[in-house]
């Protein structure tokens, strides 16, 4: 459909190419991620009271001390402008993707519904995801499996983004990090592997025969060349730079100095935890008293107050578009 009138189609037609609903998810699956949720905050429970016994404190006082230690003021200089900026880098890199693969969309027409998708990701990141295939199918007639699949895309090549980065930063700091960390360049070595096979597949020069790749789930990665994928990791870079500095002086005001390539070798992991879905990031908030074990309280805390925010901040900013998010997917507000 061409793009003109993919965008003027009737209300009554993006409706019904609408109207084909996901099956009900098993019990088991609407539970896992409050399951996961329950596992990791009583290992965040019997872990703090730990800290907060070995200093001969009661577990409240013991947090309320950490919090009434931390500036909140520089608190909020650092990570409003860091939020600020991962919006804008987001926002890139999903307008860079859909004009690739999809339709033609301005940076300033995919920033209102991008923003009013974090409202959605509160309790999943890639939940919110699925409000741009609406957007896009009722703007500009694209296929939501075709929009789904650049969701996959994206999805992809995070992966690849922060195995990179996590690779760069433990060999920067090998010494200094927990020897678990020591597989991440095996992983990355497999990894590569696997996308070198995954190239020559989608190309057709291995399984020629193969039908899996024609599905319209797959269209992003059929059309997709080796230098958009180096593309998208090096867009989504500048976000992750910007995050270790975050981090790391924000940790400082929780009481914990750690060096800025000793973040960056933990940040990466810790956002492979933020992707697992689950409401509060319990996940990644776990993983930094893992991670360090010396500061569990104070990591705790951290973490509580630094992944909550952030996506609270950022559903806020999505309340601002939310108005004329509205309009864009759903027309004229009643």
């Amino acid at each position: 459909m061409s793009e003109g009138g993919a965008r003027h189609a009737p209300h009554t037609e993006s409706a019904s190419a609408l109207t084909l609903e996901r099956p009900r998810a098993a019990a088991w699956q609407r539970l896992l991620p409050w399951g996961i949720t329950a596992v990791c905050f009583f290992w965040l429970y019997r872990n703090v009271s730990a800290a907060a016994a070995r200093q001969q404190h009661e577990l409240v006082p013991y947090l309320l001390g950490i919090f009434e230690r931390v500036d909140w003021s520089s608190f909020l200089v650092i990570v409003i402008p860091y939020s600020l900026f991962y919006f804008a880098i987001d926002s890139l890199v999903l307008y860079r993707v859909i004009n690739w693969f999809n339709a033609r969309v301005s940076y300033l027409d995919i920033l209102p519904v991008r923003a009013s998708t974090y409202i959605l990701s509160i309790l999943n990141e890639q939940v919110g995801k699925g409000a741009m295939a609406v957007y896009l199918h009722r703007r500009e007639g694209v296929p939501g499996w075709q929009v789904g699949s650049s969701m996959l895309f994206i999805m992809f090549c995070e992966f690849y983004y922060l195995l990179a980065w996590a690779t760069f930063g433990v060999a920067l700091r090998w010494h200094s990090l927990p020897p678990v960390f020591h597989a991440i360049p095996a992983v990355a070595c497999v990894a590569a592997l696997w996308f070198g096979f995954h190239i020559l597949y989608f190309n057709g020069s291995i399984l020629p025969d193969s039908t899996l790749r024609d599905r319209q789930l797959l269209h992003a990665f059929r059309k997709a060349k080796p230098w958009q994928y180096g593309t998208i990791v090096l867009l989504r870079s500048p976000a992750l730079l910007a995050a270790v500095v975050a981090y790391t002086l924000v940790m400082r005001l929780f009481g914990v100095t750690l060096g800025f390539g000793e973040v960056l070798g933990y940040l990466p992991v810790v956002f492979f935890g933020a992707a697992v879905p689950g409401p509060m990031r319990a996940v990644a908030i776990t993983l930094w008293t893992v991670l360090i074990p010396s500061h569990a309280g104070e990591m705790a805390a951290f973490g509580l107050v630094m992944h909550n925010f952030f996506i609270f901040f950022n559903a806020a900013i999505g309340l601002l578009f939310l108005r004329r998010a509205q309009r864009e997917i759903f027309g004229a507000t009643p």
